[in-house]
């Protein structure tokens, strides 16, 4: 199931973990009368959506978190060899990352298969 579609009904989520609106919603930063509006339809905002997902989805205590620990994240996502290494090393599993290539590049390849 996409995360998007699990993101979609916010109600059943908090009702699976058993908490209240206030506990739910309180955890990331949202009122209890937000996240009632939410519950009820209103679309929520990508970052409240992201948050959602990172703290009752993926279960990641995000107070926990810190400016070093963003630092990395963002010095990782210019190394995706790296990246895909440490994640093999900590989960034993693979992950595909795209790579960005350069425009330069790719006029080379195709004028490379066009010749």
């Amino acid at each position: 199931m996409k995360t998007q579609s699990k993101l979609s009904n916010p109600r059943d989520i908090r009702r699976r973990l058993g908490l209240n609106q206030q506990e739910f919603w309180g955890m990331i930063g949202v009122t209890q009368s937000g996240g009632s509006r939410y519950e009820s339809g209103r679309s929520m905002p990508k970052p409240v959506q992201q948050l959602l997902r990172l703290v009752h989805v993926d279960r990641i205590d995000i107070s926990r978190l810190t400016k070093a620990d963003y630092e990395v994240i963002s010095y990782l996502k210019t190394k995706p060899d790296l990246y895909r290494r440490i994640r093999t090393q900590a989960t034993g599993t693979t992950t595909r990352v795209a790579r960005a290539t350069p425009v330069a590049a790719r006029r080379t390849s195709v004028s490379a298969r066009a010749a």
